[in-house]
């Protein structure tokens, strides 16, 4: 035998055995006995278990900031560079609702009656000529700065902590309270104020109340952002200096936004939600500039001539019938014959307002978020139609009403509720107050659209929905502007027509 199986024989022989495992854990392997070898096992897996554990609750702790984070830039920022849907470049071309609006609208049309030419601008310059110098509604627009300026001096206060939080509250509702109630004093107070004057007056308020109140709620965002990040002893809310937006334009960071050229950016910016810094698209087009400003004369001008030529004489004709509808009589012909110009009044409206005139003004600060409204012309609900609109208000309500109430507790339905009534509110705000008459008939269309949501929801869908939301755009919003235009027509005309 060779050395080799010498050792091999003289060497212990190492006992395998399975009766509980005592004699295998007896046995050196490289120096160590098995049982160290198992317990460094165990002590590696341990490690290990605790390792991924660890693992978790970092990712955890992670994914836990990226939502703050997220929800912080939410908060802060709600725009961003995009083009209106009828806009070419949206390249949006879905305009399915238009067929079932041709349908509706054909099923409610009836012939016309002819009255001749009654158009006539000369009569609406005369409305504006008569006695220059005695203009109440232009000397509110005027006052309306005042109310701007103190917000920014409060906020300006607060940032220096020279206002308290609670003391800055104060002043800022102080402040909005009077933004409401001052305009419509002066407009119910003072005789020489006409209703176009009003509604103008009183709409430019509520515009700057919005906006107001979106300005102070992102300003004390800010201050608890920077208090949250001086605890951590982190840089508070300071921006490196090379960062730009996307026009070029440096960013800027609180409390260097609160001055008077960035108020009156966010006054003239065609949104209500402020942020600290806005998306800027790059240039002027002044051949989109130019086609904006011609389609804002030309549908001033047709709305002007189409309520001269088609609805004063139907409205005239219309007095005696309404008021046997009143009584819930019979149904009148002429109010079905009202039905169809006051739409299409409205929608001339909506057009030269929310994507001509706005997208003027926003070519011409440079805004970047055209996104004004939404393919509400095919909403299968109602709630779809009134979130999809009127973006600016949607985006303002959502912010600033229906998530803090979520946030503080409320239920969606309750939250959506609110919001409704007040939207209800400023409707007959904005009606009521203009023709010194309180109806209600704005603010209960208004909260009859809560039912009539939920029951289009339930039992309606697809084209039948969408047909539904029409219905109730031609019949339902017409129908109270109607009553409030017969109510006003009966208590200063009803004399001199008899």
């Amino acid at each position: 035998m060779g050395d080799s199986d010498t050792k091999g024989a003289l060497a212990p022989r190492r006992r395998v055995t399975s009766a509980a495992g005592k004699s295998a854990s007896m046995l050196p392997v490289n120096g160590k006995s098995a049982a160290a070898c198992e317990s460094s096992v165990t002590a590696d897996y341990g490690h290990g278990k605790r390792d991924r554990s660890l693992e978790t609750v970092r990712a955890k702790s992670k994914s836990e900031k990226q939502k703050r984070r997220s929800y912080t830039s939410d908060r802060l920022s709600c725009h961003k560079t995009q083009e209106s849907l009828l806009s070419s470049g949206s390249g949006y071309n879905n305009y399915r609702g238009i067929l079932n609006w041709c349908v509706v609208i054909s099923a409610l049309s009836f012939p016309l009656v002819r009255y001749g030419v009654l158009v006539d601008p000369i009569q609406v310059i005369s409305l504006f000529l008569n006695d220059p110098y005695n203009w109440p509604a232009a000397c509110l627009v005027i006052v309306s700065n005042v109310f701007v300026l103190v917000a920014l001096y409060t906020e300006r206060q607060l940032s220096k902590g020279s206002f308290t939080e609670l003391v800055g509250f104060l002043v800022h509702c102080m402040n909005m309270a009077i933004m409401l109630t001052l305009p419509a004093a002066v407009v119910l107070l003072v005789p020489c104020v006409t209703p176009v004057g009003g509604a103008f007056v009183l709409g430019t308020y509520t515009i700057l109340f919005l906006k107001l109140y979106s300005y102070k709620d992102v300003n004390m965002w800010c201050r608890e952002l920077s208090t949250i990040k001086a605890k951590t002893l982190a840089r508070s809310l300071s921006c490196p200096s090379a960062q730009h937006l996307n026009g070029g334009d440096p960013k800027v960071c609180y409390p260097g936004n609160l001055t008077i050229r960035d108020m009156c950016y966010f006054v003239f910016a065609p949104t209500l939600c402020y942020e600290l810094n806005f998306p800027r698209s790059p240039h002027i087009r002044m051949s989109f500039l130019l086609r904006r400003l011609f389609e804002m004369l030309f549908f001033i001008q047709l709305l002007v001539a189409l309520t001269q030529q088609w609805m004063i004489p139907i409205i005239q004709s219309s007095m005696k019938p309404l008021e046997l509808l009143l009584l819930f009589i019979v149904p009148s012909l002429s109010l079905t014959r009202l039905q169809v110009p006051n739409h299409l009044l409205w929608l001339m409206f909506f057009y030269g307002f929310f994507h001509s005139s706005m997208n003027f003004t926003a070519e011409l600060l440079r805004f970047g978020d055209r996104r004004f409204y939404n393919d509400w012309w095919n909403s299968e609900t109602v709630t779809y139609f009134w979130q999809n609109w009127n973006i600016p208000v949607h985006k303002w309500c959502l912010r600033h009403f229906y998530k803090p109430l979520l946030r503080r507790g409320f239920s969606k339905i309750l939250s959506q509720s609110a919001v409704f009534f007040l939207s209800a509110f400023f409707h007959e705000y904005l009606v009521s107050v203009p023709l010194r008459m309180f109806r209600l008939w704005a603010f209960l269309g208004m909260m009859a659209q809560l039912p009539l949501a939920w029951f289009v929801s339930r039992f309606l869908h697809g084209t039948y929905g969408n047909a539904a939301v029409w219905i109730s755009i031609i019949i339902g919003q017409p129908f109270a502007i109607l009553m409030y235009v017969h109510d006003y027509y009966v208590l200063h005309y009803r004399q001199e027509a008899d």
